[in-house]
């Protein structure tokens, strides 16, 4: 491999690493509030730290999640522009899946809003709609971030960009599959609405 193949890899190596950091244990752990793999859900993002009853400490761990997703892509546009997509998919992958927490993380809704803000505004702006749009009408968090997931390739394709149509699809198949658990609760009539600690 020359120094260009080897962009692509270095571009998903450094979202990873960016994405893999779990801002939800940490500060739920710094705030006091134990572990948070061991309260509701067992996820370590934004919705599962609402349930120790802290917003404002959840709402920390949105903005960073997002935050994260963001600096991986900007730092890729800046030294790998052309792979920048790879820093995306990178950081989502690092926050579902990282491997100081044995594979086992969040589920890449927060995340996700914070790359596609680095690919494109728009697209930031598109998913952030389509997200706050369905918590509003629904009040259930797992439904407004699978609609923004989904939408978010949909519009890209709409606005001509179609160079990240694909990794925004893959990173949709991928939060989408987290979620199935929930899937499966919403088709029961069973999802928790956001306010609820169980």
């Amino acid at each position: 491999m020359n120094g260009e193949d080897m962009d692509w890899v270095l571009a998903l190596l450094g979202g990873y690493l960016l994405g893999s950091v779990p801002f939800g244990l940490l500060l739920a752990i710094l705030a006091g509030k134990g572990d948070i793999r061991k309260i509701g859900s067992g996820n370590i993002g934004a919705t599962n730290v609402l349930r120790t009853g802290s917003k404002g400490l959840a709402a920390a761990v949105l903005v960073l999640d997002a935050a994260k997703g963001f600096a991986a892509v900007y730092l890729a546009w800046r030294w790998l522009p052309d792979v920048a997509v790879f820093a995306a998919l990178g950081a989502v992958l690092g926050h579902c899946f990282p491997v100081w927490l044995k594979f086992k993380g969040g589920k890449g809704v927060a995340t996700t809003l914070g790359v596609a803000l680095g690919l494109a505004p728009v697209l930031g702006l598109v998913y952030a709609l389509v997200w706050l749009g369905m918590l509003a009408i629904t009040r259930i968090s797992s439904l407004g971030g699978m609609s923004a997931v989904v939408a978010t390739p949909i519009a890209a394709a709409l606005l001509g960009r179609m160079e990240f149509v694909p990794v925004l699809t893959a990173i949709a198949l991928i939060v989408v599959w987290l979620h199935r658990e929930n899937i499966a609760r919403l088709r029961a009539g069973t999802e928790p609405r956001v306010g609820r600690k169980t």
